[in-house]
């Protein structure tokens, strides 16, 4: 039996049977050495390295952790990341993707692909000095002016080094890594990673590294998934902070990656977004909302090709939404 024909069989079975079935492909050899990114033969298609969690890992663990793949939303990015010829990437852990269908917003459906791969994530990060700021002009110890509603807006829409470096000089990294560490959140867990920012955008010295990967701007598409769920949910410091949030997301100035893919395709569209570029490092992350459909989306790559991986990615997310939409309707399932 070949493993594509296992994987037709396995997608019928419970979504513990999946992730150990996925945990057990995972340890099968390199089908390449190859550097370059590309596709394999389809017998191989699914050998990729998947984090085994299809169950919550204690009873700490909440919906907004993100802990258990969706069967059929599984099966479908898996299915998007043969087509699309991005099966070598992923086992060289060069792409990480995590997919949020929200069309219910206290039953979403997750699937990713290295999602908990720390990887550099340039200026993605940025949401987390958002976030700071926020909960220290909630508590009173930031002032919410103008002038830093302003370098905070720049800093997201822009993605202004400048204002991002002015942003961390007034909120300090050890809030940062508090922040991004506060039980609430999780959107850093120790020996795994998370949002990570440990130096100015300038060229002043590092802060702290990163421990798992050693970078000092990184991430976890599952990590930032997390962020644009509560930031949905209304979680993040308080339902008006993060409807504050949302608006400094909203309008990105940067039309490339996501917004560049999904900026021709038809219907409305509205992505409340942050993304970043350095050199063959390429992410974006957003949460989008498109011809009724919501869902977040994030991917970090690191390939020269980057910028248009991620352009043909989100359009096969977005089309993969709308068939997973199109599927419960037929079958009377409004989830």
């Amino acid at each position: 039996m070949n493993m594509t024909r296992l994987f037709r069989q396995l997608s019928h079975l419970q979504p513990i049977v999946i992730g150990f079935a996925f945990t057990l492909l995972s340890l099968a050899p390199p089908v390449s050495s190859q550097s370059h990114d590309g596709s394999v033969a389809a017998d191989t298609a699914f050998v990729l390295k998947l984090a085994a969690t299809s169950a919550p890992r204690d009873n700490a663990s909440r919906i907004t952790d993100l802990a258990t793949y969706d069967t059929e939303l599984q099966k479908q990015l898996m299915a998007l990341v043969n087509h699309q010829s991005l099966v070598n990437i992923c086992r060289q852990e060069r792409l990480g993707i995590a997919v949020v269908d929200l069309s219910d917003l206290d039953h979403p459906r997750y699937a990713g692909v290295n999602d908990q791969l720390m990887m550099y994530a340039a200026s993605l990060p940025k949401i987390a000095i958002l976030l700071t700021a926020f909960e220290l002009m909630e508590k009173g110890r930031l002032a919410k002016s103008r002038q830093n509603l302003d370098m905070l807006t720049a800093m997201i829409r822009h993605s202004s080094n400048g204002d991002a470096s002015r942003a961390i000089a007034k909120v300090g990294f050890a809030n940062i890594q508090r922040t991004v560490m506060d039980p609430r959140y999780r959107l850093y867990e120790p020996g795994i990673g998370g949002l990570w920012v440990g130096k100015p955008y300038s060229k002043a010295g590092v802060w702290k590294r990163e421990p798992v990967k050693n970078v000092v701007h990184g991430a976890t598409a599952r990590a930032a998934a997390r962020f644009y769920y509560m930031l949905e949910r209304g979680e993040l410091v308080s339902p008006r902070a993060s409807a504050e949030m949302k608006e400094i997301l909203s309008a990105p100035a940067l039309h490339h990656k996501f917004v560049k893919g999904l900026e021709c395709e038809p219907g409305r569209l509205t992505m409340y977004r942050k993304s970043g570029t350095w050199r063959i490092y390429h992410s974006d992350s957003a949460l989008i909302n498109h011809n009724g459909h919501t869902y977040i989306a994030v991917a970090l790559a690191e390939s020269t090709r980057g910028e248009a991986i991620l352009r043909s990615l989100i359009v096969g997310i977005d089309g993969l939404i709308e068939r997973l939409h199109k599927a419960s309707t037929k079958h009377g399932n409004g989830k």
